[in-house]
């Protein structure tokens, strides 16, 4: 249920910014082995659980076209089977150390991951290094996974704001790796082989692109012990295929479908994940299009009732970012609802409706507490001490975070609106829909 509160806006002391948290002392450690592999920690020592995560510089950014889908095929083979493990084994050993363990692909890496209790981190360790080193790829399980992807492909094409996103990040970044999807595509899943799957992970499963990220209540120096032992024979180095900034498209995508509401995904070029201007994006998208006070929520549900929900969100790769605007209406007046996104933008970067005082200490406190509120989980801390160091090399610490938040004032967001807007009379973006025809032609 919303809540709804009288239109007498307190007074803007009442939203006045928590003082900074106090810095402490770090929990953050890192060293390199021998090999070349990255390992870094952050001991919490108020849990007794531990997350643990070997992330990989490889996603569906590093495939050709025609290996649409390998990175992520790569990390579903990799819990298939070892040499002196079968996939029952190590889902069974996992359990029954009463743990979790699996994977993911992104655009710009791979993460296999695992959540034990602390006593059990050697333990893991050794599965994940058996994974790593030993996978055999059987054939039989190369055709079971092509199959669950293939499933998984449709039953995306079965979410319609899967697909117009999916649709959007094609068409705007067009011929580029972040715009394939990371799953594959449907003709080009089944076409891949053993062989070429094997290539493609000794390729670019080398040392020089793996770092292992642990959070929780673990010594560093014994991490370091059973990482080395667990990963001592990954050896040799490899050079991660080198990206270009992609050119971002403008235009309009449609993806007819049968739905009663048509999805549509608006896409703004943003600045890349570790660009300096990253948190100022984020403000930029949050008094846009985050939480219930936002200009889009109250203009589209609030005030028209176009929408059920809308909201906006930044997201950010090694090469490039994107703003992106998802919502869903009749296709009799999404027209009308997009025409609201655009105005909403418009008049935000061009500077007719400046950011104002009040809705930016709202951006201010959601980002915050996103980040702060988070961090109580091993897992996410884990992710962020992962992320943060392949994107900048360093862990981001707390306080610096909120401070570089709480430093921000309404002029400087406004000039980063101004920034990504554009200086043209069109804003660059891309409008990509899936649903029925609209009602004067699709």
């Amino acid at each position: 249920m919303l809540l709804r509160f009288c239109d007498d806006s307190p007074p803007l002391a009442k939203f006045a910014e928590p003082p900074p948290e106090p810095a402490g002392e770090t929990g953050y450690s890192r060293t390199v082995l021998e090999n070349g592999l990255r390992i870094v920690t952050e001991r919490v020592p108020e849990t007794r659980a531990a997350s643990i995560g070997v992330l990989i510089e490889c996603g569906s950014r590093d495939e050709t076209a025609a290996e649409s889908g390998l990175a992520h095929l790569c990390e579903h083979l990799l819990f298939q089977g070892t040499s002196s493990r079968s996939a029952l084994q190590i889902a069974r050993q996992m359990d029954f150390a009463g743990g979790q363990i699996g994977g993911f692909t992104t655009r710009d890496y791979t993460c296999l991951h695992a959540v034990v209790l602390a006593d059990h981190v050697y333990y893991a360790l050794d599965l994940i290094g058996d994974v790593l080193l030993n996978s055999t790829f059987p054939e039989e399980a190369l055709a079971r996974e092509k199959s669950a992807i293939l499933r998984e492909l449709e039953g995306g094409s079965d979410v319609p704001s899967e697909r117009a996103l999916d649709l959007l990040k094609q068409k705007a970044w067009p011929g580029h790796g972040l715009g394939r999807p990371i799953a594959g595509t449907r003709e080009a899943v089944p076409r891949h082989s053993r062989e070429e799957l094997i290539y493609f992970f000794h390729r670019n499963y080398t040392p020089n692109r793996i770092l292992i990220a642990a959070a929780g209540n673990i010594n560093h120096d014994d991490f370091v012990a059973d990482c080395r032992d667990a990963f001592w024979r990954l050896m040799g180095e490899s050079e991660r295929p080198p990206q270009v900034e992609p050119v971002f498209s403008p235009g309009v995508s449609f993806d007819i479908i049968p739905t009663a509401q048509t999805y549509f995904a608006i896409g703004l070029p943003a600045p890349p994940y570790a660009h300096p201007h990253r948190v100022l994006t984020h403000l930029v998208t949050g008094v846009l299009g985050t939480g219930f006070s936002s200009r889009l929520f109250r203009r589209l549900r609030e005030d028209t009732g176009l929408v059920y929900d809308v909201h906006a969100d930044y997201h950010a790769y090694a090469e490039a970012g994107m703003i992106v605007v998802e919502g869903a209406s009749r296709p009799d007046s999404v027209e009308r609802a997009v025409d609201i996104v655009c105005d909403t933008w418009n008049r935000l970067t061009r500077g007719t409706d400046p950011v104002g005082e009040e809705e930016l200490i709202g951006a201010k406190n959601r980002l915050r507490s996103q980040h702060l509120i988070s961090s109580g989980d091993v897992y996410t801390r884990m992710c962020r001490l992962a992320t943060q160091e392949l994107y900048f090399g360093r862990p981001l610490e707390a306080v610096e975070i909120q401070d570089q938040i709480s430093s921000v004032s309404p002029e400087d967001v406004q000039r980063e609106a101004r920034r990504l807007g554009g200086a043209g009379a069109h804003q660059p973006l891309h409008l990509a829909m899936a649903g029925p025809p609209l009602s004067g032609g699709a």
